[in-house]
């Protein structure tokens, strides 16, 4: 006979409803919990409505935490963080108005000292002294080249102020030729010659620099917005104006025309608003000196022919060049890299090298027939052998 154990004895004595019951109330919690833990609740669509909402806050908020959090270099330093209590901000002072050493604003005489100082350091050394390009071979073979391709270019004996175009420095009086080069940075020919047009038209004639300085920026600005950033060149303009009246009494920078070139450019350097390149141009085309003016074209080309460092600034690379070309080449050499940087499909801003642009192809032939020097061929040949390989 089966043995019968004594739990299936106990389920087939009778239960009576009490007992029933309270097992079963016992027993419901358990049930519940177990439905719960084991099955997810589905989001509805206004629950992921209202989730995606509140994310989206939140991200906005942390976007903007971020902007006006200040980067790690507007930290102060730890011995500003040392000073004494009664120094430190309020705690109410938001972190972003605190004045930092960094944040500080040069005054115009700093920046006139550094300009000078930078200036005078490189006179009449390359910033990059073992930097060999160009020779003057080299730069003699490009004049040559670029010569051929859109023309020489000879200085005229006698400086005039053209009233058809502004003209980079093209005027015998040099504040007039100051003035000229301003309004030709950052733009076309075309809009520099019209702002010259306007400002003339508007204050009755050519260098009419009290007029102008009396009327007040907004007027200036208003005359010569055909030319681009009229903003920041009627305050340079009128600045000048008022800095060299101030210095001399007078509306009037021709005695530069008796100055050596290297005290004509630290005067003209230590005008509010004037640098390295529109100094030069100053030097180049209204005084007649030897200079080797750089600007986004010559900067650019230059960089392409391997004649400066590819990291160098334009200033750099004013001080470099200056240096490395030959004073009988600065002038044509200057107007012809200008003049191709705006025609050549592949030397233009934007432009891609596609093996078409006619100076870098007879360049590099000029070099490699040993027109640049024997140095310079030995090059070229080692880059063509690793070209090839």
């Amino acid at each position: 006979m089966a043995r019968t154990t004594r739990a299936a004895a106990a389920a087939r004595q009778p239960v009576s409803k009490a007992q029933a019951s309270t097992r079963a109330k016992k027993e419901e919690p358990d049930v519940q919990v177990k439905k719960e833990d084991t099955t997810p609740r589905k989001p509805t669509a206004s629950t992921r409505k209202r989730a995606a909402a509140t994310a989206d806050k939140r991200s906005s908020k942390k976007l903007k935490t971020e902007e006006a959090s200040p980067e790690p270099a507007q930290l102060p330093s730890p011995s500003s963080s040392a000073a004494s209590p009664k120094s430190d901000p309020e705690p109410s002072t938001p972190i972003t108005k605190s004045k930092s050493p960094k944040k500080v604003k040069a005054t115009p005489e700093a920046l006139r000292d550094r300009k000078l100082k930078a200036h005078l350091q490189y006179a009449k050394t390359s910033p990059f002294p073992n930097f060999p390009h160009p020779t003057h071979a080299e730069a003699k073979l490009a004049h040559k080249i670029l010569s051929q391709l859109h023309g020489s270019r000879i200085r005229p004996e006698k400086v005039v102020a053209r009233s058809d175009r502004a003209g980079c420095g093209d005027s015998p009086s040099v504040l007039d030729a100051l003035v000229r080069t301003i309004l030709s940075q950052n733009t076309s020919d075309t809009n520099s010659t019209r702002a010259k047009r306007s400002m003339d038209q508007v204050y009755g004639g050519s260098d009419e620099w009290q007029k102008i300085v009396n009327g007040g920026q907004a007027k200036l600005q208003e005359a010569i917005k055909s030319g681009g950033l009229s903003v920041v060149k009627s305050k340079v303009i009128i600045s000048i104006l008022q800095q060299v009246h101030d210095k001399y009494g007078t509306y009037s920078l021709d005695h530069l025309h008796e100055a050596s070139t290297e005290d004509a450019m630290a005067e003209l350097l230590s005008f509010q608003g004037v640098g390295p390149k529109t100094a030069s141009c100053v030097l180049l085309f209204c005084l007649q000196r030897e200079d080797f003016a750089v600007d986004t074209h010559v900067h650019r080309i230059t960089g392409l022919l391997g004649w400066r460092p590819k990291s160098s600034s334009r200033e750099e690379t004013y001080a470099h060049l200056n240096v490395m070309i030959p004073d009988e080449d600065k002038y044509g050499l200057h107007i012809l890299l200008v003049g191709h940087g705006k025609k050549c499909e592949e030397c233009r801003a934007g432009g891609k090298s596609v093996g078409k642009c006619e100076l870098r192809k007879a360049f590099r032939k000029g070099k490699l027939e040993g027109e640049a020097g024997e140095g310079v061929k030995e090059e070229e040949q080692e880059v063509v052998k690793e070209e090839d390989e």
